[in-house]
């Protein structure tokens, strides 16, 4: 875990936090809207709706950025173009709060994985400004399974000037927390950015893997 701070008494349980689907990407790489693909899982109608529903039962308010849902507050980028630089910079701004940020294109994330997330958030210290998971094995971070502060916009505002769109390295690594996964625990991580990718997803599922 980077920086724990240990003799800080100030932490961010007190503060609010956002649910975020971000469902901005273009899915040239899959060829299809991936926000409306389903694994056949019919509690879930799509991963989209998937990904709302997880983060509604970790944090309560969920919003959507980057599509237009009937069920819940959506909005575009701000400026568009941005990838999810943009995107993370816009739900800062528009809720105000800490934003527990997830991506629509993860079929086996679940609510664990997540609300473990914003449990090591709620004990960092006040001046943490982002908490992630990171793969141990490749020092790989999760981006999109992250929560980011409100103090982390200006950071984010100053790249997304810059157009330096590198998201794990727009904010200080001495103002963030980690989670470590290792290999046999990195199925919800798994996302579907090609046609392979959603095949081998339902086969996991037809095995018997989590959905």
């Amino acid at each position: 875990m980077a920086s724990p701070h240990s003799q800080c008494s100030s932490f961010l349980a007190d503060q609010p936090v956002t649910g975020v689907v971000m469902a901005g990407g273009l899915s040239s790489r899959m060829g299809q809207d991936k926000t409306q693909l389903s694994l056949n899982k019919a509690e879930y109608a799509d991963l989209l709706g998937r990904t709302a529903r997880i983060l509604q039962e970790v944090v309560g308010a969920v919003c959507i950025v980057g599509r237009e849902h009937p069920d819940y507050p959506s909005f575009f980028d701000d400026e568009p173009g941005l990838g999810p630089v943009g995107g993370i910079a816009t739900c800062l701004r528009r809720t105000g709060t800490a934003c527990l940020v997830l991506s629509c294109d993860l079929p086996f994330m679940t609510a664990q994985v997540v609300r473990r997330l914003l449990e090591l958030r709620n004990q960092s210290p006040a001046e943490t400004l982002v908490t992630c998971y990171v793969q141990q094995e490749t020092g790989y971070s999760e981006p999109l399974v992250a929560v980011y502060e409100p103090g982390a916009l200006p950071y984010f505002q100053e790249c997304a000037n810059k157009r330096l769109l590198k998201i794990n390295r727009i904010v200080p690594e001495d103002r963030q927390q980690f989670i470590y996964y290792g290999m046999p625990e990195s199925l919800p991580f798994f996302n579907v950015n090609y046609p392979a990718d959603l095949e081998a997803a339902r086969r996991i599922l037809m095995a018997g893997g989590e959905g």
